[in-house]
């Protein structure tokens, strides 16, 4: 079995209307198999999780399933897997509640290279508790965050390190793991941004070295909601608001009211989806088996039709590439000598090309990379996009430099 981008299209609907999707790192389409999962999720019946009824147990079992499912996909524990209304919001929670256990002169560290929801939220909570904050820097030149730009800012007094495993607005995914190694000798936990990496990469969280790894199943093919995963010994240590009558076991204590169960289960039906594109002998294999093989044989394809796009651009004049780090997902940063990128977003979108211009988010990278605000126009892939997705953007982006 080979990796099939014809057959992976044919069960995403929303690829019908035409479009040709590159905006990956906001979020990808939905499959048929996880639109159904959710849909038979509340056409059962559902009811507060318990052990007696039908609905209890539908409800029980729609979140068991959702924990091992994303343990699976990350590497990590069952009972360390928490869910959250998006990844944002899970790291303003952890920020505060890890913020508890800081004292004025404490440091934190934080990346310029990050998405802004795992810059904010620890700004803030550092503010609030007295804590300084330190800087790594990225070089704008190569894209790069090397370790030693995170090692140089590492002190005895650190208390933790956000940095991200991939940048949502360049695709630069630095050396995590070794990152991890110097953090933990300085004595300091590690929060790793995934949420692009994730769409990318396969993930183990153990050898990446993360204490908190979290990320957001919309964007590989499920719903619209965020995913933390950490050692349940770890969440054990950590003291969270709670309603008084709610239950105090890990995970549950971060995860507050009623679940939704219909998102649960479409992401485990992600999650499934992913590991079925697995090829050769794995699909044979358990489910983490075959999502080693299937991540593998998207960055196959994903790669090839990424450096297929940057050779092309290569020979237009007046484009800049600002995705430039050795490792990194295929995502490209273009900005114009002479013309904006939302000019370029818009003439692409009456062409049904989707490739948006922005920040995204990313306004410490974009800054830093000296195109302030603005940002540039963002190709991103995902696994079901093909060479006439590819054709169809380099046409597009032709014809736009010649308007």
């Amino acid at each position: 079995m080979t990796y099939d981008v014809g057959a992976l299209r044919a069960q995403f609907p929303a690829l019908r209307a035409g479009t040709a999707h590159f905006d990956g790192p906001g979020g990808t389409q939905i499959p048929e198999p996880v639109i159904a999962a959710i849909a038979d999720a509340m056409s059962n019946p559902l009811s507060i999780r318990g052990a007696e009824v039908l609905g209890e147990t539908n409800a029980e079992t729609i979140v068991q399933e959702f924990r091992q499912a994303m343990a699976d996909l990350l590497g990590a524990a069952a009972p360390g897997i928490v869910l959250g209304r998006s990844a944002t919001q899970l790291t303003y929670d952890f920020s505060r509640v890890l913020a508890r256990t800081w004292a004025p002169g404490d440091e934190i560290v934080v990346s310029r290279l990050d998405h802004d929801a795992n810059i904010r939220p620890w700004l803030q909570a550092a503010e609030q508790a007295g804590v300084h904050v330190r800087w790594a820097d990225f070089d704008p030149a190569t894209g790069e965050l090397p370790a030693a730009a995170v090692g140089e800012v590492l002190s005895d007094r650190t208390r933790l390190v956000a940095v991200t495993a991939a940048s949502n607005l360049i695709g630069t995914c630095p050396a995590v793991a070794e990152i991890a190694d110097l953090v933990h000798r300085s004595g300091a936990l590690l929060y790793v941004d995934g949420v692009h990496y994730a769409a990318h990469n396969f993930v183990d969280v153990t050898q990446l070295g993360a204490d908190f790894f979290v990320c957001s199943p919309y964007k590989f093919f499920g719903p619209h909601h965020g995913v933390l995963a950490a050692s349940p010994e770890l969440l054990e240590t950590l003291r969270p608001d709670k309603l008084l009558p709610s239950t105090d076991a890990v995970p549950e204590r971060f995860e507050l009211g009623t679940l939704p169960y219909e998102f649960l289960a479409g992401t485990r039906a992600a999650v499934d989806f992913l590991a079925g594109l697995a090829t050769g002998a794995a699909v044979t294999g358990d489910r983490r088996d075959r999502l080693r093989s299937a991540y593998a044989a998207v960055e196959r394809h994903e790669t090839a039709l990424r450096e297929r796009i940057e050779k092309e651009l290569s020979l237009l004049d007046g484009v800049t590439i600002h995705s430039r780090a050795a490792e990194r997902t295929p995502t490209l940063l273009l900005t114009f000598a002479d013309r904006s990128a939302t000019r370029a977003y818009h003439f692409l979108a009456r062409l049904g090309v989707h490739a948006p211009a922005g920040s995204f988010y990313a306004l410490e990278a974009s800054r830093h990379l000296g195109l302030g605000d603005s940002g540039g126009l963002r190709v991103g892939l995902s696994p079901y996009n093909d060479a006439s997705d590819a054709e169809r953007l380099l046409e597009g982006l032709t014809a736009f430099l010649a308007s």
